[in-house]
């Protein structure tokens, strides 16, 4: 093992150790997207180019959903269809799939029914009004005495009642069964949308509620009623707008009355409008928020979840995920996918998008191809993806302008050391780091400094270190450099160019909340949590990067006592539950011999790993002392973040690796189809030997990493 230790062969500031001592070459990749091909792997070990209609039940390939009701009420909706629909005097909402979302006079896009257990209770036969299903749950003389109780309640709003508490309330009654007096919440809160029930024990007593008059302070007293309705119907496909409003102020200040009190429950959104005078001014539309359900629960027939393959030259998976966004009207967190790839390549991997059907999916493929997406093996899934959820990637790479190292003997053929750096690595593998892509190449402020700065719950610093701008003067380091000197975020959003998707996000969160810690944490919980954890990640891979040189710098390429070894044959990445999977080694189990150093692995630190019992124990505790996270739980509750740690394998192995040499013009730049957009105009005329190079790895590993152990440079 043969360690550089200068500059320009370090990973992130950690000197670089190579498993083999071959001389290796010099070259250059990703001269175009075309010369750098990635293509995921799903959980069935099947190319996702490949996967088609047959692909195996547990394949999640970038996917489109649309969910029109919620599985948990798959088996209650079931025996509602028996039951009256659109009863005079219902709110009645629009299901429709294409349904176009009204203001609050037609109110909510949901069809909102007793439950099953209110249309039964009592013996209740199916009513016509909210009121007369008060007087069969509560009878008349109560149901009388709650609408007077209502009246004077809502009359006498402006001040606060008088008394104590207890005066300011109506006691229903009791009521013993569990559906009884579910039953009569949804009636009464569907019938009187500014009051509250209360249950102790089995009484229900009902009092104004405090927030529909917050709210009334905002909003007129009918969007009031209808926000209150849509939020009791917890039709999770509805959707709840407010009447247009031009009045910017006075839309954040609706905005975050939502997020305060329902946030958890529903998320809002601003839609521009214009109206038929040409004034233009914005509707805030209000949905529930998706709810993840187990894969076990039936679906109901209708629900739909496209599963499309995304094929991307020149995007990162974030920014593509943005694109489609925008092209689908949803948001970015309705997508989820297994990873995320490199930004100058052609890459394919897989998502899953919620609230988006198949067949809106093909009706806008054309638009989503001409920003450099193709969307293709378009088909229904039942859940969404997890980051990790994939076997592996694929790559197929060309490394151009072939040369030996200046201090190579320059008697020794070129082809030669070539194919032997390949070989080698082919046998031994490499040491499997994080590649630079993890932290963000070239940045003056790179991801892990972010993470670190999240760790310690400074959220303020770290949205500065977010807008910290690089050199030069381009639109979007203007418009960081604007946001350091004023904090003016309104301003700076401006400024910052539409395709900077995450920047905008956190700018209009500051815009709405503030640059205080509250609104910077808003700013942070704007990003979906997957998003949200790649900053800390990037942080771990640091430290694990550090750990990974210190072990092979103190103990080789040897296992030792107190090493973590992988005791199946689970590849990639250990999740902490999985710490049965991970074995101390003893001093017997050196003598027996029986683990080999691809089975070592080392943990990304977290709240729920163990460490070495070994040097690296308290190589651990130091670097995270020395980075102020002694005392480090990592755990962030503002950013709803839990940290459990992980554990990865310090060696990587090439599988199906092939090879060929490309002399001169035998390897042209490939021209990417599809009407694909690219950077082919960019290119520089091929002038020396090039190298073909297939070969797939395991999730988590990188192909640049690899390509370094077989070249012995930077790549």
């Amino acid at each position: 093992m043969e360690e550089l230790s200068h500059s320009d062969n370090s990973m992130h500031g950690s000197p670089l150790c190579w498993v083999s001592e071959h001389s290796g070459f010099c070259g250059s990749i990703k001269n175009s997207a075309s010369d750098f091909v990635v293509t995921e792997i799903n959980m069935c070990g099947q190319l996702v180019s490949d996967v088609g209609i047959e692909c195996c039940q547990d394949t999640c390939s970038i996917e489109c959903r649309q969910e029109k009701s919620h599985p948990s009420h798959n088996k209650r909706l079931k025996k509602q269809e028996k039951t009256p629909e659109n009863l005079s005097g219902w709110p009645v909402f629009d299901k429709s799939e294409d349904a176009k979302v009204m203001y609050s006079e037609v109110n909510q896009t949901a069809v909102c029914n007793l439950s099953e257990s209110a249309a039964n209770c009592c013996s209740m036969q199916v009513s016509k009004t909210w009121g007369d299903t008060l007087d069969l749950l509560l009878g008349s003389s109560v149901a009388e005495a709650l609408e007077k109780f209502a009246f004077l309640s809502k009359d006498r709003r402006p001040v606060k009642a008088e008394g104590t508490e207890d005066e300011a309330m109506l006691l229903l009654g009791t009521f013993r069964e569990k559906s009884q007096r579910a039953a009569i919440h949804l009636a009464v809160r569907q019938k009187f949308p500014f009051l509250k029930t209360v249950t102790n024990s089995a009484e229900i007593r009902v009092r104004l509620d405090p927030r529909y008059l917050e709210l009334c302070q905002l909003v007129s007293e009918k969007e009031a009623d209808g926000l209150f309705c849509f939020l009791d119907s917890k039709e999770r496909s509805s959707k709840f707008t407010f009447q247009p409003d031009g009045n910017k102020a006075h839309r954040k200040a609706v905005h975050h009355f939502v997020s305060k009190y329902f946030g958890k429950l529903v998320e809002t959104k601003s839609f521009s409008e214009q109206n038929g005078s040409g004034h233009h001014g914005a509707v805030i539309t209000v949905r529930f928020r998706d709810r993840n359900v187990k894969s076990s629960r039936k679906r109901n027939t209708n629900d739909c979840q496209a599963e499309p393959a995304i094929y991307t030259v020149n995007l990162e998976t974030l920014e593509a995920v943005a694109c489609l966004a925008s092209e689908l009207g949803v948001v970015p967190s309705d997508f989820s996918y297994a990873g995320i790839k490199d930004k100058k390549a052609v890459t394919s991997q897989t998502m899953v998008v919620k609230n988006v059907t198949i067949n809106r999916l093909k009706a806008k493929q054309l638009s989503i191809q001409s920003k450099g997406l193709k969307v293709y093996n378009l088909r229904a899934a039942t859940q969404h993806l997890r980051v990790g959820q994939l076997k592996g990637n694929h790559f197929s790479i060309i490394v151009r302008n072939i040369s030996k190292h200046q201090e190579d003997d320059p008697e020794a053929s070129l082809t030669d050391r070539v194919f032997e750096a390949i070989e080698i690595v082919k046998e031994k593998g490499f040491v499997n780091y994080y590649g630079p892509q993890r932290f963000g190449l070239g940045q003056n402020v790179q991801a892990d400094q972010i993470g670190l700065a999240l760790l310690k719950e400074m959220l303020v610093k770290a949205v500065h270190l977010f807008f910290t701008p690089e050199e030069g003067n381009d639109p979007v380091n203007k418009a960081k450099r604007h946001f350091i000197q004023t904090e003016d975020a309104k301003a700076t959003l401006a400024l910052m160019p539409e395709y900077k998707t995450r920047e905008r996000l956190v700018l209009r969160a500051l815009n709405r909340f503030g640059n205080n810690r509250e609104g910077c944490t808003r700013a942070w919980l704007s990003f979906p949590h997957s998003m949200r954890i790649l900053y800390i990640h990037s942080y771990c891979s640091k430290v694990w990067n550090e750990a990974v040189s210190f072990r092979l710098k103190a103990y080789g390429l040897k296992v030792v006592e107190g090493d973590l070894v992988a005791c199946d044959n689970v590849d990639g990445e250990l999740l902490s539950q999985n710490n049965q999977q991970v074995h101390t080694v003893t001093a017997e189990d050196l003598e027996s011999n029986i683990y080999s150093i691809n089975q070592v692995v080392l943990p990304m630190p977290g709240n729920n790993i163990q460490y070495p019992r070994n040097k690296l124990h308290s190589w651990y505790q130091e670097a995270l002392a020395r980075d102020g996270l002694k005392a480090c739980k990592f755990r962030i509750p503002a950013l709803q973040l839990n940290i459990p740690g992980c554990y990865r394998r310090l060696l990587a192995q090439p599988q199906q690796l092939v090879y060929q040499w490309l002399e001169g013009k035998e390897a042209p730049f490939a021209k990417e189809g599809c009407g694909l957009a690219t950077d082919e105009s960019k290119q520089r005329q091929e002038t020396g030997d090039s190298l073909s190079l297939s070969f797939s790895l395991n999730s988590s590993c990188y192909a640049t990493v690899c390509l370094r152990e077989i070249m012995k440079c930077n790549v």
